[in-house]
């Protein structure tokens, strides 16, 4: 199943060049056809992301603390664990996280905080973790440092990292002797930066759901930590992911969580922890629920934010590779497939989740990937090709000399959306500093124009990249390549 993906893509790919040099016509007329039903499905998704945004700015004005307080339940005994993976990040990036939790309008003496570091990185991390220690150790319930020293099988990463805090925190909670359903686990890249009020909705998510064990809480993410000092196309990109996942937050039977969010111990508990041998855990986290639940479970909208970094560091060229190689991995996430293939309908196959939901599970991981790499390339590049290679007897006929503008209108009109985008997307963006002028605003609202360019370059080619590498298999396999974090002065 690892060789289905590519295999579907590179087919693709093949077809449409021999068809553009042998039935030139009939490309142009699936690649208008591709085009159109493109277009509609922009549209369709451009619906979900204007109710995405209004229950955004709903949620935005309310006092989640207060909401807690209206409940029957008394908020005040369940506990909040924050795990922190870390691997060679400077004082100065962990020391903002620990500040933004303290900044948070949730009881501290609720907050379980684990900070780990890795094996590879010790005495620098240790040093680090005891500046943390002796800083921040008496502001919270507990403050857990581990050091995850690899076992045979697992895949250096954070996946590792953070199935290693979650063992040692058991042994925390087993001794304090609290119930794992009134553990709400946060699982945090480092740099994450939470909403004030991050923490009361979440608890407010999770006491009136109802079988909160049963879901993971997806909070909406941005990249405003370095928004301000990334360049416009390493901007574009991040924000992209951004509106993204807003789209999908209205659609939570498609929902899968993605980088930092938040679920229940007890679930954790249940399946073992997170998965410590392959790069993409954090989806895989809510598919071990599902496996594991026969299907009763779910990925919880929240229309509350955390801020994290872009990858720009402040090298322009080195924050093109390095931004290469964040949507290559993300793109990896094309190794739950084969996973999803073997737990829903191969030999490991759960037969309790019904088939519809199987089904429309691995559809949609299966059309999404495939989505990913194809149709930016047959829009914008393989599209032209038809029109390059016909003959002249084809050329001279009146559908051929129309179908460029046709493309080009369609173009325009699936472009439009990025108007809609810009205007959000100004909305979203954290106060300008001193330092940058008021024309700053407008460079942030022109970059858009080059989002077909972004698609392509940071979209298509680093998920064919590791679609192909998942194909070949062996040496070709990806490991966990970590996002280089420092703050821009």
């Amino acid at each position: 199943m690892e060789l289905v993906p590519g295999f579907l893509i590179w087919t693709t790919f093949i077809l449409i060049i021999l068809v553009s040099f042998t039935k030139p016509l009939w490309a142009i007329y699936f690649i208008i056809t591709f085009s159109v039903y493109w277009i509609i499905r922009i549209f369709y998704m451009m619906v979900w992301l204007l109710i995405s945004w209004l229950k955004y700015r709903k949620d935005l004005k309310k006092n989640w603390l207060e909401e807690l307080e209206k409940l029957p339940d008394d908020h005040t005994e369940y506990y909040h664990a924050i795990t922190y993976p870390t691997y060679k990040e400077p004082y100065e990036v962990i020391e903002r996280s620990f500040e933004r939790l303290l900044a948070t309008d949730y009881p501290k003496d609720k907050m379980i905080v684990a900070l780990g570091g890795e094996g590879r990185d010790e005495e620098n991390f240790l040093q680090i973790a005891k500046k943390i220690q002796d800083r921040f150790e008496s502001k919270f319930f507990r403050l857990l440092i581990t050091v995850h020293h690899g076992k045979p099988g697992e895949l250096m990463g954070k996946g590792a990292n953070v199935h290693c805090m979650e063992e040692n925190l058991k042994g925390i909670i087993d001794n304090l002797q609290i119930p794992y359903e009134k553990i709400i686990v946060s699982c945090f890249d480092i740099e994450t930066l939470p909403r004030e009020d991050y923490f009361s909705c979440l608890t407010y998510k999770f006491l009136t759901h109802p079988d909160p064990t049963r879901a993971s809480y997806q909070p909406l993410i941005l990249y405003n930590n370095n928004i301000w000092q990334s360049n416009p196309i390493i901007r574009v990109v991040a924000s992209a992911t951004t509106f993204w996942l807003l789209t999908d937050l209205s659609r939570p039977d498609r929902l899968l969580t993605f980088s930092s969010h938040s679920m229940s111990f007890k679930m954790i508990v249940d399946v073992g922890f997170h998965d410590s041998t392959i790069v993409s855990e954090d989806s895989r986290i809510c598919l071990q629920g599902f496996v594991k639940y026969n299907g009763d479970y779910e990925v919880v909208p929240m229309f509350t934010t955390l801020s994290m970094d872009t990858v720009y560091t402040g090298s322009f060229w080195k924050g093109f590779a390095d931004q290469y190689k964040q949507m290559r991995r993300w793109a990896w996430g094309v190794e739950h497939f084969p996973w999803m293939w073997d737990n829903f309908f191969g030999k490991n196959a759960n037969r309790k989740i019904p088939l519809k939901k199987r089904l429309y599970y691995f559809w949609n991981q299966a059309e999404g990937m495939y989505s990913w790499v194809t149709a930016p390339l047959l829009i914008f590049i393989l599209g032209r090709l038809p029109l390059w290679l016909a003959s002249d007897s084809v050329k001279a006929s009146a559908f051929f000399q129309n179908a460029p503008y046709t493309l080009e209108r369609l173009m325009a009109l699936g472009m439009g959306g990025l108007v809609l985008n810009a205007v959000m997307y100004a909305f979203l963006l954290p106060v300008k500093p001193r330092e940058y002028h008021w024309y700053n605003y407008l460079i942030m609202l022109a970059q858009w124009v080059i989002f077909p360019f972004t698609m392509i370059i940071f979209g298509s080619i680093p998920a064919l990249d590791a679609q192909t590498r998942l194909m070949l298999g062996g040496k070709w396999k990806l490991g966990f390549w970590v996002t280089e974090k420092k703050i821009n002065k």
